[in-house]
C-alpha cells in the first residue's frame, strides 16, 4: 500500500460552507470547523506534508493556516493542474502520494491525478462520482475530519494519534 506523503486541501466548501461573507464595509469572512484543524494538525504531526490550495486569494486563509502551523499555502490558482504538479516537484512527492479534497469542478482535473481524493458530500455529482472517498459531513461541518480520520484509519496511523491523547492529562 501506498503511504500518502501530502494532502492538498481546497478551501472554499471544503474546509468551509463554500459561503462567502461580506459584510457592509466588504470585511469577507468565513467559517471554519476545529474538528477540521484537528486532524489537520494531528496529521502533519505524524509527517504528512499539508498544503492549502484555492483558486481564491483571503487574508482569512492566511490567518488559519498560520493558526495550524501550515507553510504551504497558494491561492489565486487559476490552473490547479499546472500548480499541483509544481508543487509535487518542489517537495519530491510522486502524484499518487498526494491526497486531494476538493469539492467543485475547478477540482475534478487535479483529483484525476493523485493517489487519493474524497470531498464532502454536498460537492457537486462530478466530484463524488471522481472521489475515492465521499464523507457524510458538508463542506465546513467536520468533512475534512472525517476523511482525514478515514485516511489515517486506513494507513493504519489514526491509534498513534488516539495514542498520544490518551496520556495527556495522566
Amino acid at each position: 500500500m501506498i503511504r500518502y506523503q501530502m494532502i492538498i486541501l481546497d478551501i472554499d466548501g471544503t474546509m468551509t460552507d463554500g459561503k462567502i461573507y461580506i459584510d457592509s464595509n466588504g470585511i469577507e469572512s468565513k467559517c471554519f470547523n476545529v474538528k477540521d484543524g484537528m486532524a489537520i494538525s494531528q496529521a502533519k504531526s505524524i509527517g504528512y506534508n499539508i498544503v492549502f490550495f484555492t483558486a481564491r486569494v483571503s487574508t482569512i486563509v492566511e490567518i488559519r493556516a498560520k493558526e495550524l502551523g501550515i507553510n504551504d499555502v497558494y491561492q489565486g490558482i487559476k490552473n490547479k493542474k499546472d500548480k499541483l504538479i509544481e508543487i509535487a516537484k518542489a517537495n519530491n512527492v510522486r502524484l499518487e502520494e498526494i491526497v486531494y479534497i476538493g469539492d467543485d469542478l475547478n477540482d475534478l482535473e487535479v483529483m484525476g491525478l493523485v493517489g487519493f481524493c474524497a470531498c464532502p458530500i454536498d460537492a457537486c455529482i462530478e466530484i463524488k462520482e471522481k472521489s475515492n472517498f465521499v464523507s457524510t459531513y458538508r463542506g465546513g461541518d467536520g468533512a475534512v475530519r472525517e476523511i482525514i480520520e478515514f485516511l489515517l484509519k486506513k494507513q493504519g496511523e489514526w491509534n498513534k494519534i488516539v495514542e498520544k491523547f490518551k496520556h495527556i492529562n495522566q
